[in-house]
C-alpha cells in the first residue's frame, strides 16, 4: 500500500461502503514530520492536542492523529489515521461522535502509558473519561 491512495473503504459505525475515500498507508520513507507535510496536501490535518485543556496527543514526530473531513451523496464521513513510526491505521465513521471516541480512545492511551502528557486524574478506562476529556481542544480569546 502507498502512503496516500484512493480505496474502497467500510464504514466503522455504519458498516457502509464507500468508493474512492482517501487512505492513508504505512509510510517508512522518510520521518513523522515530512508524513505530516505529505497528507496535509491531501485534505488531512495532525491533532497537536485534545481535551478541554489541550493535553498533548500523540508524541511528535513519533507518534501522531490525523483527521481528515468529506462527503458523499449521504452526508459527511470523518476520517482518522494514526502513525506510529511509519506504521499508519486508517478509518473512516459516519459521525463526529464515533471520531471524537475514536481520538479520545487514541490520546487515553497515549497518556495512560506515557508517551504524552495528559491528566493527571485518568480512569483505569477511556469509557470511564468524563466528557472534558473527550473534545477538541479550543483556544479561548483571550479578549
Amino acid at each position: 500500500m502507498t502512503a496516500v491512495s484512493k480505496k474502497t473503504v467500510t464504514v466503522a459505525d455504519t458498516q457502509e461502503t464507500i468508493d474512492g475515500l482517501t487512505v492513508l498507508g504505512d509510510y517508512h520513507m522518510n520521518g513523522g514530520y515530512d508524513w505530516m507535510e505529505l497528507i496535509e496536501e491531501h485534505g488531512w490535518a495532525v491533532l497537536s492536542s485534545w481535551g478541554s485543556d489541550g493535553w498533548d496527543l500523540g508524541q511528535w514526530p513519533y507518534v501522531m492523529v490525523a483527521v481528515t473531513r468529506t462527503a458523499d451523496s449521504i452526508g459527511n464521513l470523518f476520517g482518522i489515521a494514526t502513525y506510529c513510526e511509519g506504521d499508519v491505521t486508517c478509518t473512516y465513521y459516519r459521525t463526529k461522535a464515533r471520531l471524537w471516541d475514536a481520538i479520545t480512545e487514541q490520546a487515553f492511551s497515549s497518556w495512560k502509558n506515557g508517551q504524552a502528557q495528559g491528566p493527571a486524574d485518568l480512569p483505569e478506562a477511556a469509557a470511564e473519561l468524563p466528557s472534558r476529556y473527550r473534545m477538541p481542544y479550543a483556544v479561548q480569546d483571550a479578549a
